[in-house]
């Protein structure tokens, strides 16, 4: 009698284990699941990514730097080299010819102005 209870336990026992061990698997290919993971494994990477991307553009200046120091010494040039950027340039800009702003002479009577509403895709439903 007592060795069936102990096999009847332990098959439960193994019932419940291997069930339990096959709905967590199964909840982790759920597509939910697998969307948030790879999400997470992008995230990650593109993590590591950035880290090397910039490690490696600090190696490449100082490398740069020492070469332009031995350079400087080949060549006799003593004077270390202005980092500063150039002051910054005025680009092209487009004129609103319908602007007060940008119109000639006299100035024009104000045109009315109407009210803006953002468009909002939610209040047509």
């Amino acid at each position: 009698m007592f060795r069936r209870t102990f096999w009847f336990t332990t098959g439960v026992a193994a019932g419940v284990w291997a069930t339990t061990k096959v709905n967590r698997k199964l909840k982790q290919l759920t597509p939910e699941h697998l969307a948030v993971t790879a999400a997470n494994k992008a995230i990650e990477a593109g993590g590591r990514l950035k880290d090397r991307a910039v490690d490696f553009a600090l190696e490449v200046r100082d490398h740069m730097d020492r070469r332009e120091a031995e350079l400087g010494d080949a060549l006799g040039l003593a004077a270390p080299v202005d980092r500063e950027l150039p002051a910054a340039r005025g680009y092209a800009v487009i004129e609103n010819r319908n602007s007060t702003k940008y119109v000639e002479g006299p100035a024009p009577e104000p045109r009315q102005t109407y009210p803006t509403y953002p468009y909002n895709r939610n209040e047509d439903h």
